[in-house]
């Protein structure tokens, strides 16, 4: 189980096809940040999850696609861990993908009779690919399927192509604007569900609107 003097749980979740000529050295040098953050020292022995029940880091040599649901104790400074981690996979990815990663406050208590207390909990989400444009067609189409799902509450779905279209167009721009650019890496910074860097993290958002269910399996 996590360390009791951790402030936070950090659970990753998310699935990044890799490259079919990907050996495991590749893999393991990659998420080097995550095992040995956690005190491991190889990724055998660190790709077990704090809790039992989670997968841990899996790699599926069939399919080439690694997978991630595990959890570690930790601080803010694992950030720093998480952009080091994207920046590897993005050299042995074959294409776009996300990855969720969420802070749980472990000093917070949800039957706490104050009210007006609110938890630390933080979601960020992680973005890597190939390249740019692959980077980009995820976030895209993450955007446009959250959009949706939230208009058709209004509209009829065959209503909503038009807004599709002006969303596409602005991705259009963005990448026109990332290859006109000597500073590929930072693209323009977005609110909740914006878009993070080549590599980088988006859609930062802090506790209080209720705390996040872990992925069950």
């Amino acid at each position: 189980m996590p360390s009791h003097n951790a402030p936070f749980e950090i659970h990753l979740h998310g699935q990044v096809p890799l490259r079919a000529d990907v050996v495991f050295d590749q893999i393991q040098e990659a998420l080097k940040p995550l095992w040995k953050y956690a005190g491991a020292r190889s990724l055998a022995a660190g790709a077990a999850s704090a809790y039992e029940e989670e997968p841990g880091i899996e790699f599926d040599k069939k399919t080439h696609l690694l997978q991630l649901c595990w959890t570690v104790a930790g601080d803010q400074d694992f950030r720093q861990s998480l952009d080091e981690m994207c920046m590897s996979l993005n050299e042995l990815s074959e294409t776009g993908a996300t990855i969720e990663a969420t802070f749980y406050d472990m000093e917070f208590d949800e039957e706490d009779e104050d009210e007006e207390a609110e938890s630390r909990d933080d979601f960020v989400m992680l973005f890597v690919g190939p390249n740019p444009a692959a980077i980009m067609q995820v976030q895209r189409d993450l955007l446009v399927q959250d959009m949706i799902s939230m208009m058709e509450r209004h509209f009829d779905a065959s209503e909503l192509s038009g807004v599709v279209a002006e969303v596409d167009k602005l991705f259009a721009l963005r990448f026109d604007a990332l290859v006109n650019s000597l500073e590929i890496g930072r693209p323009p910074r977005g609110g909740s569900g914006g878009s993070g860097g080549y590599g980088g993290q988006g859609g930062q958002g802090h506790g209080g609107g209720g705390r996040k269910p872990r992925h069950l399996h």
